[in-house]
C-alpha cells in the first residue's frame, strides 16, 4: 500500500482502521516505520494524518511507539500546526514515563504550555497531564506544577481546561498526602 498517496487525501474512519489493521502485529514493524516516516512529510495533510493513525493505534500495537518517546518529545517542542501538536502529546500521553529517562527541556515545554494563553485549550489540558506524569516522582516538582496551576487559575480558562486542572490538582493533593 503507498501509505503516502492515501495519506495525501481526507481519512474515514474506515481509512484509519484500515491502515492499522494493515500495520498491526510485530510482522508489520516494518510498515509502522514506514507509516511513522510520514510524519515529518512536507505536506500538512499527510503529517497529520499520520499522527492521526497513530492516535488509533490499540495499546499493544501503540507499545511499538515507545522506542520514538524521544523522537516524539523533539518533534512536539518544534511543532508549530496546532493539530499535531495536538495529536504529538495525545501520543505521548499513552507513554510511560521514568524517573530516570525525563527530559527537563519537555518538562519546561508542558509548563509554558500550560501557562500560554495563546496555545489551544486541547494542547494546555494535556501538558497539565504530561506535566504531572513527569513531575509525580519529585516533591517539589509537583509544588512547581502546583503553583503554576494555581497562578492559571485566576484567567478565563475553558471548562475542559478546568477539568483538567481540577482532576491534576487531585492527583497532586493526593501524591502530597500520601508521602
Amino acid at each position: 500500500m503507498d501509505f503516502r498517496k492515501r495519506l495525501l487525501q481526507r481519512l474515514s474512519q474506515d481509512d484509519i482502521h484500515e491502515i492499522c489493521f494493515l500495520t498491526q502485529g510485530t510482522d508489520n514493524d516494518s510498515l509502522k516505520e514506514e507509516l511513522y516516516a510520514l510524519i515529518s512529510d512536507e505536506y500538512v495533510r499527510v503529517s497529520y494524518n499520520a499522527l492521526w493513525v497513530f492516535a488509533h493505534f490499540d495499546l499493544s500495537n501503540n507499545e511499538w511507539l515507545y522506542i520514538k518517546h524521544d523522537e516524539l518529545i523533539d518533534k512536539v517542542i518544534s511543532e508549530k500546526h496546532d493539530g499535531k501538536k495536538r495529536l504529538l502529546l495525545t501520543l505521548l500521553l499513552r507513554q510511560p514515563f521514568e524517573c530516570d529517562t525525563l527530559r527537563t527541556d519537555f518538562i519546561d515545554f508542558c509548563f509554558e504550555t500550560i501557562q500560554s494563553s495563546h496555545e489551544s485549550h486541547a494542547n494546555r489540558a494535556l501538558c497539565m497531564k504530561l506535566a504531572y506524569e513527569q513531575c509525580r516522582f519529585f516533591p517539589e516538582l509537583l509544588s512547581e506544577l502546583s503553583n503554576c496551576l494555581e497562578i492559571i487559575s485566576t484567567e478565563p480558562l475553558s471548562s475542559g481546561v478546568k477539568t483538567a486542572r481540577r482532576n491534576v490538582m487531585k492527583k497532586i493533593q493526593g501524591k502530597i498526602h500520601y508521602k
